[in-house]
């Protein structure tokens, strides 16, 4: 099967609107008010994480560390803790070392320049753009993997997005942006929620769908993906795993514990050393003689 790798913009930007409208959901972020340190905060804990997963965190977060100010200011102990079983906890040191430059360098408001948020800690090309987005009504494309995957069906006509391209995806997000800035942060936010709710991976439910009537995959008969296929990410034995079990020593106790304490959680010493190394070089640990500890 032949790919083409862009085709003009069809997308009912109306069409979506009116959808989104009516099927969004309620996301506490999405409140009128949520600051843009908010929103930062929610785009970084929604890396790889479900929304039910990060709502609850990201609300305990708010209440005890406000702003960037607060959060800047506490114990790096007390953020990991709080961090709680998020995954990839290295995300909550770079949101303390984001808080810190936000209030040294930017007087405690998150910029809303797309180049200024990717010189913040922990913020990359996705993040800064969905905070210059969201938060501050910047027209600029955001593109996740929703977004990717229902540009190429349709758009492309063409059931995956495959192997991602930042300027291409990019450009092809740019190029179905409305005119209008109120509407063109609206259709960002529509478009990546059609992505999580209808037009999903594997079971898109296409009779829902408000750009059906103008989809190209679905125009051409929905083909199959015949490209190359992502390796689904594992976790059981894996040393994510063994970090997060090790971690869980730390947080759930006094912030401390023996080598042997450590070592009784996972058999494979190999395993175990290799991750409890990588969380003292990532800073989630620290040695302290014959102990470890979570970082001061």
């Amino acid at each position: 099967m032949r790919h083409t790798s862009y085709c003009a913009p069809v997308v009912d930007v109306d069409a979506l609107l009116g959808w989104y409208a009516g099927a969004g959901r309620a996301l506490p972020w999405r409140s009128e008010g949520t600051t843009a340190w908010e929103i930062l905060l929610c785009e970084v804990m929604s890396q790889q994480t479900p929304v039910a997963r990060v709502e609850p965190v990201w609300q305990a977060w708010l209440k005890r560390w406000p702003g960037p100010a607060e959060l800047a200011a506490a114990p790096t102990a007390e953020v990991i803790r709080m961090w709680g079983k998020l995954g990839y906890p290295r995300r909550a040191l770079r949101l303390q070392e984001c808080a810190r430059v936000v209030v040294e360098i930017h007087g405690g408001e998150v910029p809303a320049d797309v180049d200024a948020l990717l010189a913040l800690p922990g913020v990359g090309d996705y993040t800064a753009r969905a905070v210059a987005c969201f938060a501050h009504g910047e027209p600029v494309p955001v593109v996740d993997t929703n977004v990717r995957r229902v540009v190429a069906r349709a758009v492309r006509g063409i059931a995956e997005a495959g192997p991602p391209s930042s300027r291409r995806d990019l450009d092809s997000v740019a190029a179905l942006l409305p005119d209008d800035r109120a509407r063109a942060v609206d259709f960002s936010v529509a478009l990546m929620e059609l992505g999580a709710l209808v037009c999903t991976a594997r079971v898109p439910r296409c009779h829902e769908c408000p750009l059906t009537a103008s989809c190209a995959w679905v125009a051409a008969g929905r083909p199959a993906w015949d490209g190359p296929r992502r390796r689904a990410q594992t976790y059981a034995g894996t040393d994510r795993q063994v970090r997060g079990l090790l971690l869980d020593v730390l947080r759930d106790g006094d912030g401390t514990a023996t080598r042997a304490r450590l070592d009784a959680v996972w058999p494979d010493d190999v395993q175990r050393d290799r991750a409890l190394a990588s969380l003292v070089v990532d800073g989630l640990v620290v040695r302290v003689g014959d102990r470890y500890s979570l970082p001061g």
